[in-house]
């Protein structure tokens, strides 16, 4: 028999420690033999010491929801082991094994022991005993507590002692103030709060030490860092207590007190925690938990609000489960199934006798009616310090019975809905989780096949938009089935019409919750929330819900509201609603399902019809040169903007959701619509160099035309997408595009469709320096525009014809052709041409070798076009004064106008000037003798110019060569 055995079970006691690094203890030596995963479950037994736990419990509380398929054996093996270091020191039946599972009873364990000292703290009323018991006490802690114990259930453990050990820490400051040792105390409390900085009670003994040692400057600086910590980190303010001390050391009070607790702030916690079970793989959080632990005793509710899934309820228990240690009169919690499939929301009678049968109170004291329980339950909790979890709340009315009157106990709510009319209530509104802790939380459960794939993983989490139910139901499936990838679960999530299926198990499921939320709400909300499902785009305003529904605006802002605080609709800025992807999925479906297929016609015409109406305003306002582009609308002038910037704004807003339902339109039953939504919003686009856009709906609108045989509606379209390539610099495109559309619009005797094919068609000529066939064009588009009287046509071309006579040498023609331009965009008041004339005048002026007047009309451009807000022209005229200031030798100037050029070029997609100005840079670096700087723009300009397709790219070449 080895020597510990010899020692004999009477004699030698064995002694567990769990507050520090875990250890066994026998006759004064550590025994050895546990390996880490040995230690973690002698842990877990040895916090519930004396309680029965089986083998999934332990597996649980060590791995989680994902343990692998060898937990149950490394468990036994564990208990195996264990059971080997006790029988040395003649202690194997410390360890007991049940029908139900394993418990530890130890004979001597650190925690209990802490526990009973400063129970005998409560009963001293010697202060010099009562603070040499709390020392006693706080002596055996040996650092960390667990701290070589790695499991799930380690963090929220280790956060529940660290609370305890906090208190006692308080407690013996408390006691040491008392006795007037303030000035031992001050470098011991200086510590805790360095590592502690929102422990409030901690910073209020500092300050109070400081103070009554005569520091009242270092006890306001205590005081003002607390403030800040608590203000940048929570957002709140410090309690009634702390201010007290605080104006007291202001005034300069002589001896402030500390504010005494009564004895339930400061009493052991009881074993009366009806809190369940908290799952160990919980992810992220973080703010919201040191929130709700910064909230400060005295009857704080905290509503806990949030979506389907958002985890609302995992996280006021983790929470609850943490601030046992500040609550020490019990951790209650009853849940009012307010969502539970199966069941009716409990009533208040219900659950106020669930929650007085958990503070202890026997049922022959527990009146029957609802008036009498609340007051029993006000009455226990007066004077007693619990976190009580209400969960799953429907409304204000189903829990303001169950609030407490005076007491100093913490009330967590949890709701789908918003509980705004609570008063006195704090509101926590939880969002999906960020990235990093969706992926630590699907990591958590899959394992080794989620850090091989680490894209995937964020395929999926995307697919789930990062909804925790979806996540922990997704990375379960996986679990389930060894021979799938992360990559192939992220294909079959992608099929939108199957992935709620996916996200679901026989047991729960995201579409049951989603279905769940959508029966609460009465008939007229949930008609709103699944035609809201036919909507094209991501978000939606007041107006275009109250078309899609049929209802007046205002109607439509209640509704939607109410939708916002039943938490089935988001909202991300004042305004504008939206869902999560995964309940717009949910939309989909339900209006599919309860909508005849008439209705969602007629409510999808309503929206197109909105569109196009509001557009067409906002078109007029901004642009009203181009009324004889304009389809005619159903109903005009009934809609109107205030001013320009209201009409802007409201394009910029409804841009995206504009493309979509272009697109929507298109595709579907309404090929007019997208058609005429094209055309409206095209100088819109043109204008703000949304040229990507513009290719979208110009492309829909084609072919849609197309399918319906619609030649005018062909052609129209065929124009606006020729522009639009020619914007993009992709010029042999707009040519194919517009050549049939020049064929379309002689034949359908359209002049002005005409007169716009022939423009583009010169301007493609134009860039190719092919001026012969682009002067035809031009012309022929000039005597067209005056045919039929449109006089901003006649501007544009003018322009552009300038421009080909300038580059043919034919400087006082392209001078003239320019000046004319330029006094019919003024005649017009078109500013936005105007500013577009005196850049080609600066170009002009610098071919003539008059470098200082095109310097001039440059900078007037440029200072137009910010004043009206066109960022995407200022590449040209900031080209223009680059050029000229190298022609004036200012260097300096010419490289940073060029370089401001090419980062607005880049930025709006406009290859023309970003090319133009990699060369301007490429000559400014030549002139200096910076060859491989100027090489390096050259090959730029090169590079683009020839994918460009224009002749440009020669000259470059040309530069290039004399590089060397």
């Amino acid at each position: 028999m080895d020597g510990y055995a010899s020692l004999g079970e009477a004699r030698v006691g064995v002694r567990f420690g769990v507050l520090g690094p875990v250890h066994v203890m026998a006759g004064g030596r550590e025994l050895t033999g546990l390996a880490p995963r040995h230690r973690a479950v002698l842990a877990y037994l040895l916090l519930h010491a004396r309680t029965v736990l089986s083998a999934d419990q332990l597996s649980d509380a060590v791995w989680g929801v994902a343990p692998p398929d060898t937990a149950r054996a490394q468990i036994q093996a564990a208990v195996t082991a264990i059971r080997r270091v006790l029988r040395e020191a003649g202690a194997a039946r410390l360890l007991v094994t049940r029908s139900g599972g394993y418990t530890i009873e130890p004979e001597q364990l650190d925690l209990e022991e802490f526990a009973s000292r400063m129970a005998v703290v409560q009963k001293e009323a010697d202060p010099d005993s009562a603070a040499r018991q709390v020392r006693d006490a706080l002596a055996l802690w040996r650092g960390q507590p667990l701290a070589d114990v790695h499991a799930d259930y380690v963090e929220s453990a280790r956060s529940r002692l660290e609370q305890r050990r906090l208190a006692a820490i308080e407690r013996l400051a408390d006691l040491e103030l008392s006795l007037g040792r303030h000035e031992d105390l001050i470098d011991e409390l200086s510590a805790h709060v360095a590592a502690h900085p929102l422990r409030e009670r901690l910073s209020g003994q500092l300050m109070l030490a400081l103070h009554r040692a005569g520091r009242q400057a270092d006890a306001l600086s205590v005081a003002r860092a607390f403030r800040e910590s608590l203000v940048e980190r929570q957002g709140l303010d410090p309690g009634r207590a702390f201010v007290a001390i605080e104006q007291a050391v202001l005034r300069g009070d002589a001896d402030p007190q500390l504010q005494p607790r009564d004895k339930a702030a400061v009493r052991e916690p009881r074993r009366a925690n009806f809190l369940p079970y908290d799952i160990p793989d919980f992810a992220g959080r973080t703010a919201e938990l040191e929130r709700i632990a910064g909230l400060r005793p005295g009857t704080t509710i905290l509503t806990i609000d949030g979506m389907a899934g958002i985890g609302k309820t995992a996280l006021a228990i983790r929470a609850a489960h943490a601030l046992a240690g500040q609550y020490p009169d019990g951790q209650l919690f009853v849940d009012l199934q307010a969502h539970t499939a199966g069941h009716e929301p409990i009533e208040a009678g219900a659950a106020l006798e669930t929650l007085s049968r958990q503070l202890g109170v026997p049922a022959e004291r527990i009146p029957s009616s609802v008036a009498a329980r609340a007051a029993l339950w006000r009455a226990e909790l007066a004077q007693r310090r619990v976190v009580i979890v209400l969960d799953n709340a429907a409304d204000t009315d189903h829990v303001r019975p169950l609030l407490p009157g005076a007491s100093d106990s913490l009330v967590l709510v949890t709701s789908r809905r918003r509980l705004v009319d609570l008063d006195g209530a704090r509101t926590l509104s939880m969002d999906v989780l960020p990235a990093k802790d969706g992926v630590r939380l699907f990591t958590s459960i899959v394992g080794e096949r989620a850090t091989a794939e680490p894209s995937a993983v964020l395929d999926v989490l995307q697919l789930c938009g990062f909804l925790p139910l979806a996540v922990r139901i997704a990375a379960a499936r996986l679990h389930h089935r060894p021979r799938w990838t992360v990559g192939y679960l992220a294909g079959r999530l992608r099929d939108e019409r199957r992935r709620l299926a996916e996200l679901s198990t026989p047991d729960r499921g995201v579409a049951a919750a989603f279905t769940l939320s959508y029966r609460h709400l009465d008939a007229e909300r949930q008609r709103m929330f699944r035609l809201l499902g036919l909507h094209p785009g991501r978000d939606v305003d007041v107006h275009a819900a109250a078309a899609l529904a049929g209802v007046p605006a205002d109607h439509a802002e209640t509704l939607l509201e109410d939708l916002l605080d039943a938490h089935v609709l988001a909202q991300h800025e004042p305004g504008r609603y939206t869902f999560h992807d995964l309940l717009r999925e949910h939309a989909r479906a339900t209006v599919s399902a309860e909508e005849t297929g008439e209705a969602r016609h007629d409510a999808l015409t309503r929206l197109f019809d909105h569109y196009l109406r509001m557009a067409a305003a906002a078109i007029a306002a901004l642009y009203p040169f181009g009324g004889l582009r304009r389809p005619s609308l159903a109903e005009p002038g009934t809609v109107s903007f205030a001013d320009d910037a209201e009409a802007g704004a409201w394009l910029d807003g409804e841009r995206a959701n504009l493309v979509a339902a272009c697109s929507r339109a298109a595709d579907g039953e309404w090929p007019v619509h997208a058609g005429q939504l094209a055309t409206v919003v095209h100088p819109y686009l043109d204008g703000h160099a949304h040229h990507a856009d513009a290719i979208i709906v110009h492309t829909k609108a084609l072919e849609a035309a197309r399918r319906r045989g619609d030649t005018a509606g062909e052609a129209l379209a065929r124009l606006d997408l020729a522009w639009a390539r020619w914007r993009q610099g992709r010029y042999e495109e707009s040519y194919e595009v517009c050549g049939p559309a020049l064929d379309l619009c002689r034949a359908a005797g359209d002049r002005l469709g005409e007169s716009r094919a022939h423009n583009t068609l010169g301007n493609v000529c134009l860039r190719r320096h092919a001026y012969e066939r682009a002067d035809h064009h031009l012309e022929q588009a000039l005597a067209l525009s005056r045919e039929i009287g449109n006089p901003v046509g006649e501007a544009y071309t003018l322009s552009s014809l300038g421009i080909s006579h300038q580059r043919q040498g034919r400087h006082r023609a392209a001078l003239d052709h320019h000046c004319r331009a330029l006094a019919l965009h003024r005649r017009l008041g078109n500013r936005s041409g105007e500013a577009g004339v005196l850049d080609l005048l600066g170009q002009d002026y610098l071919a003539q070798g008059r470098y200082e007047q095109a310097r001039d009309q440059h900078r007037h451009a440029l200072e137009l076009y910010r004043e009206l807000g066109g960022r995407s022209d200022e590449a040209a005229p900031l080209n223009g004064l680059g050029e000229a200031g190298r022609c004036l030798g200012d260097h300096d100037q010419a490289v940073a106008r060029h370089c401001d050029a090419l980062a607005i070029a880049r930025e709006v997609g406009n290859r023309a000037e970003e090319a133009r100005a990699h060369e301007g840079l490429a000559r400014v670096h030549h002139d200096r003798g910076r060859v491989d700087a100027a090489r390096d723009h050259a090959e730029r300009a090169q590079r683009l110019y020839a994918d460009l397709g224009v002749p440009e790219a020669a000259a470059v070449e040309a530069l290039l060569t004399d590089l060397g």
